[in-house]
Parts: structure tokens; C-alpha cells; sequence
């Protein structure tokens, strides 16, 4: 189980927003955090502190050259996804990224691209690809969705799944949108059924608000689930703090 530090960017400045509030529109767009300090601050510091994996996400147009500096301040040391696609995918990789993310270029009009998943394949392998899973649920059920998380995709994310998609990626990033930046806990059903069934490196994003969350998501996942923290973070305007969480995580690495 591993700490993965995120850096979310929204009109070139560092953010935090509540997952489900982004839209095409920015209507109803509620941000929790807006930093004054740049995107490379942040991947300075994940550097400073070890942390390795992190995820430097673009929320929308615009945020190209925030992402990249980051990317160049802490090359090989962060993944970096929002509007990757087999044509810029290996700038980013050029400039310090060690994986990019897909969600919308491969999960298209609501079915799985295969066609594109093959292109973005051909031209930085597997071992270079995260696939984000993010999902929220309808019915009971987890689907993905897309473009900015408004969109269900017919995807539903169940051992099935899971275990073919495995072959064409090597990590998965799940954001539990209907809990992404409110800081009231995680979705638990969602962790319990990634550590039941991900065989590969996996990151779960949403709600966790306290070290006793992070707890839950290790003993539910079976330390095979990675986790990421944003708006509850001290350092993101929130209240947990993050040298706590990083005294914590170092703890659990020498046990």
C-alpha cells in the first residue's frame, strides 16, 4: 500500500474541486482550495518527501503548460492524465512523466474504444499506461464515466472487467466521484471490491478525510490498494495533516 500525491490543475492554478461539480458550463463548479502557490511547488515537495506514482490531473482545457512544469520539476516521479491521447500522450513522457492516465480518448460515447486503446498502445506500450476507472454508481452498480466525470459509459466496473483490462495497462486510478472532495469518507464498497480483484498496481481517490480512513482502506483492500488524499490535506486548505500522514505512511514501510 502506497501514498500517491495528487496535483489537480483548473484554469492553470492548482485546485481542489468537488468531483461531481465539474462541467463543461463551470456552472455549479465548486472548489474547495484554489492555491497561490504553482504546480511545481507541489511536485517539489512529493519529490522533497519520496512519494512516487503521484497523479498531476488537467481538469479541462488550458492547463498544458501548469502540468508539465510540474512533470519537469519531478521527472519520473509523477503520472499525468486529462485530454491524453495517442498524439500527445509521449510529450508527456518526453517532459518527466512516467505514465500517462486515459479515461475519455478510450472509454468513447459511452463503449470501450478498442481501436484507440491499440493506437495509444503502439506508441508508448503498455508499461507507460494508466487507465483511469473512475465511476460513480447508478443502480447500485459502479459504472466509469467520462468527460469530467458527467458521463456514464456502459462499463461496469466488475471482476470481469477488471481482469481483462489488466492486459492492456499497468495501473489503474480509481476516483470514487460522488465522494471525490467532500471529505466525508470513503466508499468502502469500492475499496473491499478492488483489493478482492486487481492483480496490478491500483490508486483510490474520494472522501478520505482522516489517518482512520487510510487505515480502512488497508485493511479493506489488502494492502494492495494505494491511496491519494486532496481536499483533506492541510496543505490543499483542509485539516489533516499532511506530515501526520506522511509520519504514518513511513511507519507502515519499516513494520
Amino acid at each position: 500500500m502506497n501514498f500517491r500525491p495528487c496535483i489537480d490543475i483548473h484554469s492553470g492554478k492548482v485546485k481542489q474541486i468537488v468531483g461531481g461539480s465539474l462541467s463543461d458550463s463551470q456552472v455549479g463548479l465548486v472548489e474547495n482550495f484554489v492555491s497561490d502557490k504553482d504546480s511545481a511547488h507541489y511536485a517539489e515537495m512529493f519529490k522533497r518527501d519520496g512519494l512516487l506514482g503521484g497523479h498531476v490531473i488537467m481538469l479541462g482545457p488550458g492547463n498544458e503548460d501548469s502540468a508539465l512544469k510540474s512533470l519537469r520539476a519531478y521527472p519520473k516521479g509523477l503520472q499525468v492524465g486529462g485530454g491524453i491521447n495517442a498524439d500527445n500522450a509521449e510529450l508527456y513522457l518526453e517532459n518527466g512523466a512516467s505514465h500517462v492516465i486515459i479515461t475519455s480518448y478510450v472509454f468513447k460515447d459511452g463503449e470501450i474504444n478498442i481501436s484507440n486503446l491499440d493506437k495509444i498502445l503502439s506508441r508508448i506500450g503498455k508499461e507507460k499506461l494508466v487507465l483511469d476507472l473512475s465511476c460513480r454508481k447508478r443502480e447500485g452498480k459502479y459504472f466509469v464515466v467520462t468527460d469530467r466525470w458527467q458521463k456514464f459509459t456502459n462499463l461496469e466496473v466488475n471482476e470481469k472487467n477488471i481482469r481483462e483490462l489488466e492486459a492492456y495497462c499497468d495501473e489503474f486510478l480509481v476516483h470514487a466521484v460522488d465522494v471525490e472532495g467532500m471529505c466525508r469518507g470513503i466508499e468502502t464498497e469500492l475499496v473491499s471490491m478492488l483489493g478482492e480483484w486487481v492483480s496490478i498496481p491500483v490508486t483510490y481517490a474520494g472522501g478520505v478525510r482522516s489517518l482512520e480512513d487510510i487505515k480502512t482502506i488497508k485493511s479493506l483492500g489488502k494492502e494492495k490498494v494505494d491511496f491519494t488524499i486532496g481536499s483533506a490535506l492541510d496543505i490543499f486548505g483542509g485539516n489533516l495533516s499532511y506530515k501526520k500522514v506522511i509520519e504514518w505512511y513511513r511507519m507502515q514501510s519499516f513494520r
